[in-house]
């Protein structure tokens, strides 16, 4: 089945190669129109590496007892390892194909996993900045070097898009989440950063009642908009069909942030998303009828 063509394919309708479950898992995500750019069998691999993400992801978020939820990420552990080992549990069966056909690498998935074990093992509150890149790069880094070699990327184009773009994602979900993730327990904002702010303290809703957050939130954007940076840059020399995705993704993440930086950090916060008229001008303005594509072999 070839891509999608227009905006409203690409936003709309199922799609008769993909598994129902995991295209409904993805549905309700930022990335869903960005993976549905992609030919048939990237797709179905993008569509597969999200249904893992998103199940470990629900284990560390959820309310149980952290050494249940622990015990179920070790599970998980062992089925990755069962499945380079040729005997994949059920639940893992759907990724043997994806691992084959992409070289999708046993240590990335394992590095996911140790993210959702940081979360699990207990509330992040205000980590040095080593802790928040570390989470940074298993949560999400070691999400876009999955996603790179499903893109076709070299893994000397690949894997610096990945260093880059999976930070400028997570750092924009941290300054976006900041409310839900205090409602946790949680404040991924670094400690660092915040004692440089004025900001003495680390429980969740003070720090973000503080007069000072928008300080804080200041070094983090320009964090995240240098990452952004560095990651547009790798794509602009990058044959046009291998960085479609991520372009939109970045594209996405990108308004957010902007968003973010104009309604400001006092609260209250007006959760900011996406919504489908502003999905659909980015896809047609980034992805079906680009200004600056790259010329060059598709």
């Amino acid at each position: 089945m070839k891509s999608p063509d227009t905006a409203t394919e690409l936003l709309e309708g199922p799609l008769s190669d993909a598994s129902p479950d995991a295209e409904a898992l993805v549905s309700g995500s930022s990335f869903y129109a960005a993976m549905r750019i992609l030919p048939s069998s990237q797709r179905r691999a993008m569509f597969e590496i999200y249904r893992f993400c998103r199940a470990v992801d629900d284990i560390a978020d959820g309310h149980g007892d952290r050494s249940a939820r622990l015990a179920e990420l070790a599970r998980w552990r062992t089925d990755i390892d069962a499945l380079y080992a040729g005997k994949p549990p059920t639940r893992v069966r759907a990724l043997v194909e994806p691992v084959r056909g992409f070289d999708l690498q046993r240590d990335d998935f394992l590095s996911i996993i140790d993210g959702m074990e940081m979360d699990a093992r207990a509330d992040i509150r205000a980590p040095d900045l080593a802790t928040l890149d570390l989470y940074c790069d298993r949560v999400a880094c070691a999400v876009g070097r999955l996603s790179v070699r499903v893109f076709g990327m070299s893994a000397q184009g690949g894997a610096p898009l990945a260093f880059h773009l999976g930070r400028a994602l997570q750092l924009t979900n941290i300054l976006r989440d900041l409310d839900e993730d205090a409602d946790r327990g949680r404040l991924y904002l670094p400690l660092e950063v915040l004692l440089a702010a004025g900001i003495g303290q680390t429980e969740p809703a003070k720090v973000l009642d503080d007069p000072h957050l928008a300080a804080a939130c200041k070094v983090i954007v320009d964090r995240a908009r240098s990452h952004f940076a560095e990651a547009r840059g790798l794509m602009a020399n990058q044959p046009w069909r291998l960085v479609r995705a991520p372009r939109l993704m970045a594209t996405v993440y990108q308004n957010i942030l902007s968003r973010l930086v104009a309604r400001g950090w006092a609260p209250p916060r007006r959760p900011i998303r996406v919504g489908r008229v502003t999905l659909m001008w980015i896809v047609l303005r980034d992805v079906l009828f680009p200004a600056n594509r790259r010329r060059g072999p598709d």
